[in-house]
């Protein structure tokens, strides 16, 4: 009886426990890239819709988060930095998308209102899009917000992390782990360093 109670507690736990994969490697393809998931525009788009030639960059984000937004005086937040990121992608030939694969939160911060509300206060340039069930941050192991996923014209991971490191200000920063990354992946050049700490709060899964 025992040992049938202690199953049943372990296949509950299980079940409560969100599921992801492990992280996605550096050289592995892109998962779900034809997969449509609607914008704050109204549209449906995918990852290989939105890649230029050089590739995309895919950043896991959302609307309250201080790692993205900023907390007062002691974080300045990556969300400022997002639009110049995206244009120095665009300069080489990289597309950009946000997605919030905020599912615990739908009902309240990270409903898609809430999500075309915050897009047009921060002034995106880029799509912004809703990841339902947060399958695309499951099938990438994405864990934060921001979390930084780097792909290539054939759409294999090249970089992932980490934008730079320091959230708390701009001017402070003296790793520019991602713009370095896009310029050598511009230039054709092996990517020195292709793995950083994400730092951010946990993507909210429904358990």
């Amino acid at each position: 009886m025992k040992s049938i109670l202690l199953s049943c507690a372990a296949f509950l736990a299980m079940a409560l426990t969100p599921v992801f994969a492990q992280e996605l490697a550096i050289g592995e393809p892109a998962p779900m890239p034809d997969a449509p998931m609607v914008g704050v525009d109204g549209e449906k788009h995918t990852l290989n819709s939105l890649k230029q030639e050089n590739g995309l960059l895919v950043v896991f984000s959302c609307n309250t988060c201080p790692f993205v937004v900023g907390n007062g005086n002691k974080t300045e937040g990556w969300e400022g930095r997002y639009n110049g990121v995206a244009a120095f992608a665009a300069e080489r030939q990289v597309g950009t998308v946000l997605v919030n694969s905020n599912e615990a939160k739908r009902e309240g911060d990270d409903s898609f209102p809430a999500m075309r509300k915050h897009a047009k206060e921060a002034g995106y340039t880029m799509p912004y899009l809703m990841d339902e069930g947060s399958k695309l941050a499951n099938n990438m192991g994405a864990r934060t917000t921001p979390h930084i996923y780097l792909f290539d014209g054939d759409m294999n991971l090249v970089y992932r992390g980490s934008i730079d490191d320091n959230v708390n200000r701009a001017e402070d920063v003296e790793e520019r782990y991602l713009e370095n990354a896009l310029e050598r992946l511009a230039t054709g050049k092996k990517i020195k360093v292709a793995e950083t700490k994400a730092v951010g709060c946990s993507i909210k899964r429904v358990k």
